[in-house]
């Protein structure tokens, strides 16, 4: 097995293993020589590293999504972990263990696939029951549905990632529909297992996770929505109106025409697919940012874009650990001292020069 995984990694720690290459640039130092810039990966986490000297005799062995094995030394740097490398290896798949270097659900693939498929038995609407049937009953696409993550990088961004998003949202959907009035648990439940189909053709993630030419091209509600009529077509009797609402919660899912969905939610079990969606790729982002952040010290993340926002590593700041002294090498600012004596009484309060020509020009005008 390998061995550290990122997320064991300290300071000033000496690293020989091996790591996925999930970026790779060349860029140039100021006398001309190029140095590499890449960012390391394995199932546990992310590694920024660079590589100074001796980059050109080895930048072209190597490219993204292979694998590479490291040798060289940790540091803080800015508050997050660099890795300075002093030797590289490109190595091949046979030499490692595939799974140690891709993230994915701590739930069983095929257990996740059969609880599923007791949603979908249990449905009483014999129409959209068909439907799933005709969907899931595919055996390749049930292999993609169960591996695919639900996204590049935002939410779930683990294999198997879709299937775990999709039964979180199934337990919320049975929770809603018992709470509101007048919801259809059946259309809603069939809402969250088709909402994101789209997206077992729209990303690749056989490597580094990222999109296929289709993906890129159409996207996944696009590409959901033509699956679902597709199958829906060869089911004798599918009445078309219910097909229209099956659609509209395909294409209305991400809520708001900004955020892509076609059309925004027009009636009530559209509108809570979009907002169980939207909680449920939220809060396993939270938890995503908080778990694999690359910060060494303090009780919050760096700026996650996907959230728009830091999060509060909400178990550190409980635990009330007191703030440590910043390292003796960094200069502690100097501050003048006044120059006059005082001898007693209240001490005078200091003015910046502004506040002084503020009182000046007040005065003036009395």
């Amino acid at each position: 097995m390998k061995s550290p995984f990122v997320v064991e990694i300290k300071p000033e720690q000496n690293i020989n293993t091996t790591f996925l290459v999930l970026s790779k640039d060349i860029r140039q130092k100021k006398n001309g020589d190029p140095f590499l810039s890449l960012t390391l990966a394995d199932k546990s986490g992310e590694l920024d590293a660079k590589m100074w000297d001796n980059a050109a005799e080895v930048m072209d062995t190597f490219d993204r999504d292979d694998f590479v094995k490291v040798k060289g030394l940790t540091q803080n740097f800015q508050n997050r972990l660099q890795l300075t490398i002093h030797k590289l290896a490109r190595v091949t798949d046979n030499e490692v263990e595939v799974h140690d270097y891709f993230p994915a659900s701590k739930f069983d693939p095929k257990e996740m696939e059969a609880e599923l498929k007791a949603y979908i038995a249990a449905m009483s609407n014999p129409h959209l029951k068909a439907l799933l049937e005709a969907i899931f009953g595919d055996d390749r696409f049930m292999l993609a549905y169960r591996t695919a993550p639900a996204a590049k990088s935002i939410h779930h961004a683990f294999l198997s990632g879709l299937i775990e998003h999709v039964l979180s949202m199934a337990k919320v959907a049975k929770f809603t529909a018992a709470h509101y009035s007048g919801i259809d648990v059946d259309l809603l439940l069939t809402g969250v297992f088709l909402h994101d189909a789209g997206k077992v053709h729209e990303l690749t993630y056989q490597r580094g996770f990222g999109y296929s030419d289709e993906g890129q091209l159409v996207g996944h509600i696009v590409m959901g929505y033509q699956m679902v009529t597709a199958k829906a077509a060869a089911i004798p009797g599918f009445p078309a109106k219910l097909l229209h609402l099956v659609q509209h919660m395909i294409l209305s899912h991400h809520g708001e025409l900004a955020y892509g969905s076609p059309k925004v939610p027009l009636f009530p079990e559209a509108l809570l697919l979009h907002h169980i969606d939207n909680m449920d790729s939220k809060m396993e982002a939270m938890r995503w940012v908080a778990e694999r952040d690359t910060r060494i010290d303090g009780n919050w993340t760096g700026y996650s874009s996907a959230l728009e926002r830091t999060v509060l590593k909400k178990m550190l700041y409980l635990e009330d650990r007191p703030v440590p002294p910043p390292p003796a090498s960094v200069p502690q600012p100097h501050v003048q001292q006044p120059q006059q004596q005082h001898t007693g009484g209240p001490k005078p309060q200091q003015n910046s020069l502004f506040a002084d020509k503020l009182t000046q020009a007040i005065l003036k005008t009395h």
